[in-house]
């Protein structure tokens, strides 16, 4: 649940084409507490006021010249769509209480004010907006965590086919080619059956930011599970287009891994498919790729490999090597 320092920080606009209640509104909110009250008379002005401050609270009067509170509201329900539109209407009409509702406003309060009732139901309308917000971050985070490797927070396989689909989309619109790359860590289980998982994992963490720097902006790095990861490289024009930024992948890891009092060395192994050369399903090319990363793997490791051409040279030699740091 919010706290009350979090409700007396929640931001609000008062919004009333008299100078007077919005002066007595500031000052009954002053007076309990609140830290961050705005107002405006000018209704055209909320929805972009709330579009920039995203308030948690609008205290809107419904009886306004030009533009009325039935109006702003469904201006702000489009920018709040699917949200909790955080309205509180104030109206001296009872008739429009219903309609006020009816519209899109949580709640309301009546003019002339009860001091009383004024402050109930702005603490419980900040109250359940604070929540709503809390949940609709959780429900983000929670949504993330489905997405992503808890380890590494690079996409996970459920992102990264959808990642896939998308670039091929890309590349057949625009009719060039794109690349996928599996790689696999040579020497990975002979570091966590020696030293252990924990020593592992580190590792896998500096691959991945490896990998991201590695790569460009635009290309997608995701970790499939243990130690396999995937690029995905959209607008080559061909095969040969793969060859630098795989070469340059099996050097970055290649470089000593230093934890702790340890420096570790491992390399990793790498198949390419080609869209559409290869394939033109996701499923194909994955299968396809780690095909390749099999042949690279049977030729010596340390290497890059696709379907159309023989194992690249190896870089540097697949070894493991354990020393004191100095």
């Amino acid at each position: 649940m919010p706290s009350r320092e979090d409700i007396l920080n929640a931001k609000i606009l008062v919004v009333d084409d008299s100078s007077d209640n919005i002066e007595l509104m500031e000052e009954i909110l002053r007076e309990e507490g609140y830290n961050c009250v705005s107002s405006t008379m000018l209704p055209e002005q909320v929805c972009p006021l709330h579009r920039q401050h995203c308030y948690d609270l609008i205290l809107l009067d419904l009886q306004m010249p030009g533009m009325n509170g039935f109006q702003v509201m469904k201006g702000l329900k489009e920018i709040e769509q699917g949200g909790y539109l955080p309205v509180l209407a104030l109206t001296a009409q009872p008739s429009f209480k219903i309609a006020a509702l009816e519209a899109g406003a949580r709640d309301f309060i009546s003019k002339p004010f009860d001091l009383l009732e004024v402050h109930k139901r702005i603490h419980n309308m900040l109250e359940v907006r604070l929540l709503y917000k809390e949940l609709a971050q959780y429900s983000k985070a929670q949504q993330e965590l489905a997405l992503h490797d808890p380890l590494t927070g690079l996409p996970n396989r459920r992102l990264l086919e959808d990642r896939i689909e998308t670039t091929l989309q890309h590349a057949n619109r625009n009719h060039h080619k794109a690349a996928i790359m599996y790689l696999d860590l040579d020497g990975f289980k002979a570091i966590n059956d020696t030293y252990g998982h924990s020593y592992g994992d580190e590792v896998l963490k500096i691959v991945a930011q490896r990998l991201v720097a590695s790569s460009r902006k635009e290309d997608t790095v995701a970790r499939l599970g243990g130690d396999e990861f995937m690029v995905v490289l959209g607008e080559v024009s061909g095969l040969a287009d793969a060859h630098g930024p795989a070469a340059k992948l099996v050097e970055a890891v290649s470089e000593p891994f230093f934890i702790n009092d340890l420096t570790l060395r491992l390399s990793t192994s790498i198949g390419i498919s080609i869209y559409p050369d290869d394939a033109e399903t996701v499923e194909a090319l994955i299968s396809i790729a780690d095909y390749a990363l099999y042949e690279a793997k049977r030729g010596g490791k340390n290497r890059f490999c696709a379907t159309s051409a023989t194992p690249a040279a190896p870089l540097a030699q697949d070894a493991l090597v354990v020393a004191p740091r100095r």
